[in-house]
This record gives structure tokens, sequence and C-alpha cells, in this order.
């Protein structure tokens, strides 16, 4: 679809695919019940209805508050696409820019309690360790929900602003929303694929907690430990494109911010891990022939170590990095444009 500015629908503004799991980032340290029933997607889904309610509360109200700043000219996304001052002719994109809010909130909220969940505890918590797991799996799926209407909503924009016949707008929809490289404007032709891939990787692995039982528990969690990887991609997919974080200010500062609890927690989880097999410590101690390095277990052993070691150096350097950007205000941002501008700024 090419047209003219003013009937084309809006580039993807906000974040489109927030990374999610469906279970903490480890398996429980303690063994379960055998008198408690295993946890089924059915059962997680009924218990996630009182949570979903309140996602979509906090959805009506992000909603509200970008439609009343579009109307009174003061959104960011004014000066950056001029004819989307239109509130109620791009209501559904703004809807979507709502959803996408929503699901990077939610997808913030679940990734802090994996890492709680899977690290050391602290000793005060509201709710019990099983409550808290429930917790976590209810808020993860809520978060593929919202994240799949904030790419519907996206998409049936697109369909909306199209003047091509109906099969035509919903293959370019289609292929704009959901296919990398599909959208190929500005920095959309990095942004978005971003996105998508934070979309399509969260919800597989949100869902393989589910049959971890068929696959094995080495490899889910294995597979697991992906989903902090389609975290940042979804935050710096919101970063990069979102036009209410396009300019630097003290709300792209706060996005940076809120990085800062999930790295610091990460960091605590890999120095102090449950397992003693993610400890830190020399390969091979306490075995004299392990300590010679030599014969393939030994290589082995220092890989894994070597590897142990490099990824918490490199979270311990995004600490430093967040707290560098925080402190200092250079956040990435653009400059803001002069309150006179008459800019036809399309994402270039």
């Amino acid at each position: 679809m090419k047209s003219s500015p003013a009937s084309a629908a809006p580039e993807p503004s906000e974040p489109a695919a927030p990374a999610t799991s469906a279970a903490s980032a480890e398996e429980p340290a303690t063994t379960p019940d055998r008198r408690t029933p295993r946890s089924t997607l059915r059962s997680d889904l009924r218990a996630s209805v009182p949570d979903g309610l309140i996602a979509l509360v906090v959805t009506a109200a992000i909603f509200a508050l970008l439609y009343a700043r579009i109307r009174a000219k003061t959104s960011s996304t004014v000066s950056i696409m001029p004819f989307m001052a239109d509130a109620g002719g791009f209501w559904m994109y703004f809807l979507s820019q709502a959803f996408g809010w929503a699901a990077l909130l939610w997808a913030w909220g679940t990734v802090i309690l994996g890492l709680l969940l899977s690290g050391p505890r602290p000793k005060r918590l509201p709710l019990s360790g099983p409550r808290l797991e429930r917790l976590h799996r209810t808020t993860s799926l809520n978060t593929i929900a919202l994240i799949a209407a904030h790419a519907l909503l996206f998409a049936a924009e697109l369909v909306r602003h199209d003047t091509a016949r109906w099969n035509s707008r919903l293959w370019t929809a289609f292929i704009e929303a959901f296919v990398p490289g599909g959208y190929d404007s500005g920095t959309g032709q990095i942004a978005m694929p971003l996105g998508q891939a934070a979309l399509y990787l969260a919800i597989p692995l949100g869902l393989l907690f589910y049959v971890r039982h068929r696959i094995g528990p080495k490899t889910w969690r294995v597979l697991h430990r992906f989903v902090i990887v389609v975290y940042v991609l979804s935050v710096w997919h919101t970063l990069l494109y979102g036009t209410n974080v396009w300019y630097d200010g003290w709300f792209r500062t706060s996005i940076w911010l809120l990085q800062l609890p999930i790295a610091a927690l990460l960091l605590v989880r890999l120095l102090r891990p449950a397992r003693r097999s993610e400890q830190l410590s020399l390969p091979g101690a306490g075995t004299a022939g392990a300590r010679t390095g030599t014969g393939g277990a030994g290589w082995r052993g220092w890989s894994g170590w070597s590897l142990r070691l490099v990824g918490r150096l490199a979270v311990a350097a995004v600490v430093v990095a967040i707290l560098a950007v925080v402190l200092s205000g250079r956040d990435g941002g653009r400059t803001i444009p002069p309150a006179d501008t008459s800019s036809t700024h399309n994402h270039d």
C-alpha cells in the first residue's frame, strides 16, 4: 500500500511484542507436593481472568490518555506525524498503542516475577512461592493476549486506511504487520522485525511450560533462558520506534530506568544461582583428574565456566550502562524540534 501521508496508515510507534514467559526462569528449587495438581493451560486461563480484567482497565486508561493528548496536540506523535492530529480518524491506531504499552508493562512485571522465583528471594514477600508462580503464569498469558491485540489492531488499521480491494488490503496488512521485512519505511525496517521477532518467540516460549514434561525439564530450562532476550528485543523496538519516547526527555529516560530492576535481579540471579551446576566455580574443583583440564570433560568444563563468567560480566556492564544513561540523561532520543515547527517528519 503506497498512498499519500494524509490517508496512509500510520507508522508503528509503540512496543509490538514485549517478551514474557508462562513460567519462572527455572523450575522451583523445592520439590512440589505430589498431591498438588499439575498446572494446566486450562486452569491457568481460568485463573488469569481477574488479572486480565485489570489489564483491560489499564489499557482503557492508557487509551484515554493518548486520545486526550492527541486532541490537545501535546503528544509528540503529532509533531512526528502531523496528519494523525485527527484523533477520531485514527482511534484504532491509538487503541493499538494502548494495548502495546499495557503489554510492555505486563511483560515487565512478568519478568520481574520470574527472576524473583528463580533467584534468591527477599525474606518478606506479600505472596507465597506457589502463589507468586501462579501469578507469574497468569500475567504471562495476559501479556501474550495484549501482544496479540496490539498486533491485530495495527493490522486492522492498515486495512481500514487502504483503498485497494478487500483481499489486497488484507494481504498487504498481513505482510506489513506480520512478515519481517514487509514494512519498508524508515527506521521501521529495523524496528518492525525486532518487534515481530519478539512476538514470534514470546508465544512459544511462554507456552512451552505446559509441555515441559514431554520435552524434558532440561530442554525446557535451556529454551526458557531465551525469554530475557525476547524482552530485550521488545524494549529495543520501543526505544527505537515509539513516538511517545521518540524524543529525549524524562519519559524516555524512565523507560531506561525501569530496566534497572530487571538487570539487577538478573545479575543477582547469575551470581547466586539456585543450582550448583550454574555456580561460578572452577571446573573440576575437588576432583584431581579434572583439575588437570585434560580430556573432553575438562575442556567442556572450562568452556562452560568461561561462558558463565562472560555472562555475568555482560550483565554487570548492562547495569553500569543503564545507570550511566539515567544519571547523564543521554537516553538516545532525538532532539525535540522547535515549537513553531511545520515538520512532516515521517520516521525517515
